[in-house]
């Protein structure tokens, strides 16, 4: 129920609800006026709504599109999402540089195989496919793209959900910057700063890939080019 009396002034009770860290960056960004920096956090969060909104759309076609692409491609004797040799499951060795031990050897792969087996230990064995794909993460889909799984995902299996010639370089590199958007807009961070402008060229573009129609559906039910516009 909406409460028509006057919204509560921003009294210490802000530095308390939000902490003096976090409430200092929109009071940075305010010039120091307490209300106008309450209006901002307000306004933040109100744009982390309409990213998470568009971004949803895309996630839902992005897995979609790939679990598409694999079923139609994939011929192991079971399922892609469990079959031992599938290029999520089979182990994935690359060499990692830096950290304090120096390179070490990473299965790319254990992060998707060990997201997979969780979802089954939900939802049991018979669950159907897309019970599973829909309980995967974005942080899944994302890296599916990357340079480690051209060869075993990109070239025999993803490449068939983006129009020929579609560089995959360019896909994940958009994806990447999408998937660390969410993830600020999620954890309620401040988007004051953020190529917003950008990053939504970027969601237009994988989006026009994927589906020109789908392109145009979220363009015209995204509120976040008139939220930008009405910044306090």
């Amino acid at each position: 129920m909406s409460d028509t009396s006057p919204a509560p002034g921003a009294g210490p009770w802000v530095d308390t609800w939000l902490s003096p860290a976090r409430y200092g960056v929109y009071l940075g960004e305010a010039g120091g006026d307490r209300d106008r920096a309450l209006e901002l956090y307000q306004w933040n969060t109100t744009v982390s709504c309409a990213v998470l909104h568009d971004l949803g759309h895309l996630e839902v076609a992005l897995r979609n599109a790939y679990g598409a692409a694999l079923d139609a491609t994939w011929s192991g004797t079971e399922h892609w999402l469990d079959d031992p040799a599938s290029p999520l499951r089979a182990p994935l060795w690359r060499t990692k540089k830096g950290g304090p031990r120096g390179p070490r050897r990473v299965d790319v792969n254990e992060k998707p195989r060990k997201a997979i087996d969780s979802a089954r230990a939900r939802y049991g064995r018979q669950a159907p496919p897309g019970k599973i794909i829909a309980d995967l993460s974005l942080g899944l889909w994302r890296y599916l793209s990357s340079s480690a799984h051209e060869k075993t995902l990109w070239v025999p299996h993803l490449h068939f959900a983006f129009p020929p010639g579609t560089d995959r370089g360019a896909v994940d590199r958009a994806i990447g910057n999408l998937h660390g958007l969410r993830n600020r807009a999620a954890h309620w961070e401040p988007l004051l700063a953020a190529p917003l402008k950008r990053r939504l060229d970027e969601l237009a573009w994988v989006a026009e890939q994927l589906s020109p129609q789908l392109a145009a559906y979220i363009d015209h039910h995204s509120e976040v080019d008139a939220l930008l516009a009405s910044r306090p």
